[in-house]
C-alpha cells in the first residue's frame, strides 16, 4: 500500500518569554511512498521528520493537508484505526515484561472481531520473533538484553499485529557503529521479507542511502529533493542536498564562471570547461572521488598529509578558495601520491564537479562531452 503526503503543514505555538506567533515544523510537504517500498525521510536535526512521521501515524494532528493510505484517507482517524507499526528511537520496551510479553501487549487490545486467543497471539509472537531472529531470548526482560537485541524486540512488537504501514523514528542512534551496520542489515531483511511500505527517519545520510528505496531530503520543514539514492547523489538539486549527502562531504570552492570556463577564487587558469553556464560569481562543488592526481594538473593544493584506507587513499590538503579549512580527496591506493612533496595538483572529473548560484544555491547544470549528467 502506497502513502501519499499532500500539501501537509503542522505549525506549533512559539514558546519562550516574550514570543507570539507560530513555529512552522513541516511547511506544504508532498511526496509518495511506493507499495512495498522502504523510503529514508533524510535531514538534519530539526527539519521536521520525527513531527512527518508523527503527523502519519496520528500521534499529531495537521495543521493543513491529507493523508492518503492508498485511496483511504486517513488524516482525521485515530491513531489505532490507520493500521500503523511504529518503532521510537527508545524502543519503549515494557521493562517488567518478558520478552514474549512485549511483543504480544499490542495483540491484547484486539477487540471485537479481531480479538486472539492465548494461542493465537502466542503463535504470532513466536513466528515474529524468529523473523528478527530473537526466538531464544523470549523469557528474559529488556534489562537482560543488548541494545541491537532491545530494538529487535521494539521492531518485533511493531510487526506482531500485520501492520499496512511500518514507520522507524530514528531506531538506531542508541547504538554503536559496528551494531549500527548489522542492525540495518537486519532492518533492510525484515522490510523484504514482509514488504510492507516503509518509512525510515535518519539524520545519517549514509544510513539512509544504504538501505533506502527512495530518499526524501528536507530543510526547515521543506522537501529539498527526492529520488533513488545514486540519483539524488548524482544529480543534487541544489548546494544543501549536495553538501548534506557524501562522506567523506563535497568540498565547496569560490570560483566564478568566464566564457564557459570555470576558474577558482584568486586562480589565472580556469579548472574546467563549463559550457551553457552564464558569466559570473558560482560555488563549486567537487565530490572527493572528483580529484585526479596529475603532476600538471589545474588544482594546485598544499599537500597536509596522505592517509591510506587500504583500497583508497584519502589526500588532506587546503586550498585557499576552499570553504572548508581542509580538502579531502579519495584516489585509488595504485595511483601513488608522495606525501613530501609540499604541493599536489589534480586535474577534475566533470561528472564529479557541480555549479550553484550563489544567490539561491540552485545547481547550474552544464553540458559534459560524452557523459550523462
Amino acid at each position: 500500500m502506497n502513502i501519499k503526503l499532500v500539501g501537509l503543514t503542522k505549525r506549533f505555538p512559539a514558546r519562550g518569554k516574550g514570543t507570539s506567533g507560530e513555529v512552522t515544523a513541516v511547511d506544504s510537504l508532498s511526496f509518495t511512498v511506493p507499495d512495498g517500498k522502504l523510503v529514508g525521510l533524510l535531514g538534519p536535526s530539526g527539519c521536521g521528520k520525527s513531527t512527518t512521521l508523527n503527523m502519519i501515524c496520528g500521534l499529531e494532528t495537521p495543521t493543513a493537508g491529507q493523508i492518503f493510505f492508498g485511496e483511504e484517507d486517513v488524516t482525521a482517524a485515530p491513531p489505532e484505526l490507520r493500521g500503523v507499526g511504529m518503532v521510537f528511537q527508545n524502543y519503549a520496551l515494557y521493562p517488567h515484561l518478558t520478552v514474549l510479553q512485549n511483543i504480544t501487549f499490542p495483540l491484547e487490545n484486539l477487540k471485537g472481531d479481531k480479538k486472539l486467543s492465548k494461542a493465537e497471539m502466542r503463535r504470532r509472537a513466536v513466528e515474529t520473533a524468529r523473523l528478527v531472529q530473537i526466538e531464544d531470548l523470549l523469557d528474559r526482560k529488556p534489562r537482560e538484553l543488548s541494545g541491537g537485541q532491545q530494538q529487535r524486540v521494539a521492531i518485533a512488537r511493531a510487526l506482531v499485529k500485520t501492520p499496512r504501514v511500518l514507520l522507524l523514528d530514528e531506531p538506531l542512534s542508541n547504538l554503536d557503529a559496528r551494531l549500527r551496520l548489522q542492525t540495518r542489515e537486519e532492518i533492510c531483511k525484515i522490510q523484504r521479507a514482509t514488504g510492507i511500505t516503509t518509512i525510515f527517519v535518519t539524520h545519517d545520510q549514509e544510513e539512509a542511502m544504504s538501505i533506502s528505496d527512495h530518499i526524501v531530503v528536507m530543510k526547515n520543514g521543506v522537501l529539498m529533493q527526492q529520488g533513488e539514492p545514486q540519483q539524488v547523489y548524482d544529480d543534487p538539486a541544489n548546494l544543501f542536498v549536495a553538501k548534506f549527502l557524501g562522506t567523506p562531504p563535497i568540498n565547496v570552492f569560490d570560483a566564478a564562471v568566464k566564457g564557459g570556463k570555470l576558474y577558482l577564487k584568486g586562480a589565472d587558469a580556469p579548472v574546467l570547461d563549463v559550457p551553457g553556464v552564464p558569466d559570473g560569481p558560482v560555488w563549486a562543488g567537487i565530490r572527493p572521488e572528483g580529484f585526479v592526481p596529475d603532476g600538471t594538473g589545474p588544482v594546485a593544493c598544499a599537500l597536509s598529509r596522505v592517509e591510506v584506507l587500504g583500497r583508497d587513499v584519502s589526500i588532506v590538503c587546503t586550498h585557499p578558495a576552499c570553504q572548508a579549512d581542509t580538502i579531502r580527496a579519495i584516489i585509488p591506493s595504485r595511483n601513488l601520491v608522495n606525501a613530501a612533496d609540499p604541493t599536489v595538483h589534480f586535474a577534475l572529473k566533470p561528472d564529479k564537479v557541480f555549479l550553484f548560484d550563489k544567490a539561491d544555491e540552485r545547481r547550474l547544470p552544464f553540458a559534459l562531452s560524452g557523459a550523462r549528467r
